[in-house]
């Protein structure tokens, strides 16, 4: 799906941007002769404009000769004088999900589950034979250490389409998921000075640093994202953050805490960002957020990804994307490591997104938990959820935030609601240091949960919650016990 950044307050109408960004997909070779444009439609939900927006951009694409139209198929690109050499396919692979690790409680909203139900099984398993009797020699040779070709370039078509960074699949190094990388990085980067994260954050990433010997400095946010002041007092010289969509907090860093950000690494040559742009797939409310990274003009910002929350956690396959000096030094440090992802799942992984199944399979995974978060929405409030706290985080992710209104103890929260049989985490549980929130938050990730499962799960919580509001309760007692549903 293409994805230009659209900037509402230019001079240039929305659909001049448009006409303006396709146009030089097309005259850089982005875009290939014959390539079938999305539906008007399609790119209009993508980008939350008008269809009649859509339309106008493609009308002048058409008049203009960069398009051509075939009656009830669509637009297709026009064939141009010069083009540049088509990037080389090739196969891919991994196998299909394990089992999920079953909840000892009936309502789990753990923040680490994803459906996996509705994992393609059917598309996998095809994939799988052919990549079997097409590639069986290479099946059994050593992968190259940064990931097979196929896999790399699949990727790099991807992070152009849909995060609008431009990389070279050189660039690009394929491992066995973000743990594995961010211990590699450390070795590539160095034990010397801090390693900032995000407080709160996810908890992982810190913990892997501290195993590694890092000096940790736990940043605070503000409504903007990471406040690049504490930044700078801390003395770090690498910083780990969620710009796109904050874990767990869901804030969406602001252009100028970006740019902020980027002043910041440009300043001192050893100084970098590792970009965790860990669930990008998953937004459903605005516009499309710019990676950090194709803003990055100096080679300061690693992207790093994984295929754990749109695919399967148990595929383990997460790449990371180096700028030009660091995958040189990459390669003189590193080039005795072997590959440590199965060939045979890198090129089913690589045809998975080449003949954009992986595409279809977000789509359709977008519509599900955008279904399961109303769900649960409907059905907190239905239980009288609201009448003690909001909602929080709706625009993006696989959870939400549920702000208390009350002064009430967050582990008492937790305490009642696992005793009703559902789990929730308080927003506690990912700082590093003491939370400064005016009241409890709670954790919410519905990603496994059905939405079927939302209304007993929120009366549970109504019921089990319900004697710490009522009226001459003590703050954080429960006066008395209620059935549940």
């Amino acid at each position: 799906m293409l994805t230009p950044v659209l900037d509402p307050n230019a001079s240039q109408p929305l659909y001049e941007q448009i006409y303006r960004h396709i146009r030089r997909e097309i005259e850089g070779g982005a875009l290939r002769p014959g390539e079938r444009l999305p539906s008007k439609r399609a790119l209009a939900a993508h980008l939350k404009v008008g269809v009649i927006t859509v339309e106008n951009a493609y009308e002048q694409l058409l008049a203009e000769g960069y398009v051509y139209t075939q009656a009830k198929r669509g637009f297709f690109v026009q064939s141009q004088e010069t083009e540049r050499p088509l990037s080389p396919a090739a196969p891919s692979a991994p196998a299909p999900p394990a089992p999920a690790e079953v909840s000892p409680l009936p309502y789990d909203f753990s923040t680490n589950a994803v459906d996996t139900e509705h994992f393609p099984f059917s598309t996998w398993a095809r994939l799988m034979r052919e990549v079997l009797s097409e590639e069986d020699s290479a099946l059994l040779s050593s992968p190259h250490p940064q990931g097979v070709p196929a896999l790399r370039a699949a990727i790099v078509r991807y992070l152009h389409d849909f995060r609008g960074i431009d990389v070279h699949p050189d660039q690009i190094v394929v491992g066995a998921g973000a743990e594995y990388l961010t211990t590699l990085l450390f070795q590539l980067l160095g034990r010397g000075g801090g390693w900032a994260v995000e407080d709160p954050g996810y908890r992982k990433v810190q913990r892997i640093l501290s195993h590694t010997g890092a000096l940790v400095c736990p940043i605070p946010l503000d409504r903007e994202g990471l406040r690049t002041d504490a930044l700078r007092w801390s003395g770090a010289r690498v910083v780990h953050v969620t710009p796109s969509h904050h874990f767990p907090l869901g804030t969406v860093m602001s252009m100028p805490r970006r740019e902020a950000l980027l002043r910041w690494a440009g300043e001192q040559p050893d100084r970098y960002i590792i970009e965790d742009d860990y669930d990008s797939e998953f937004r459903f409310d605005g516009r499309p957020v710019p990676a950090l990274q194709s803003l990055d003009k100096n080679e300061r910002v690693i992207y790093l990804n994984t295929f754990a929350k749109s695919l399967a956690p148990s595929l383990r396959i997460g790449y990371m994307v180096l700028p030009p000096h660091l995958i040189r030094r990459y390669r003189e440090e590193f080039r005795l490591y072997s590959s440590t992802v199965p060939s045979f799942e890198q090129y089913t992984l690589a045809r998975f997104l080449e003949r954009g199944h992986f595409e279809r399979h977000i789509r359709r995974m977008r519509t599900i938990y955008c279904q399961r978060r109303d769900a649960l929405l409907a059905a907190a409030k239905g239980a009288g959820l609201l009448a003690w706290g909001s909602f929080a985080g709706m625009e993006a992710g696989l959870h939400l935030l549920f702000r208390v209104s009350s002064p009430v103890p967050e582990g008492a929260l937790v305490e009642a609601a696992a005793e009703a049989g559902v789990g929730v985490s308080p927003l506690s549980a990912y700082s590093i240091t003491p939370p400064d929130t005016p009241g409890p938050v709670l954790v919410l990730g519905y990603g496994r949960l059905d939405p079927a499962d939302m209304v007993p799960a929120m009366e549970r919580l109504a019921a089990a919650w319900r004697p710490f509001f009522s009226p001459g309760s003590p703050s954080g007692r429960r006066t008395s016990s209620s059935s549940l549903p």
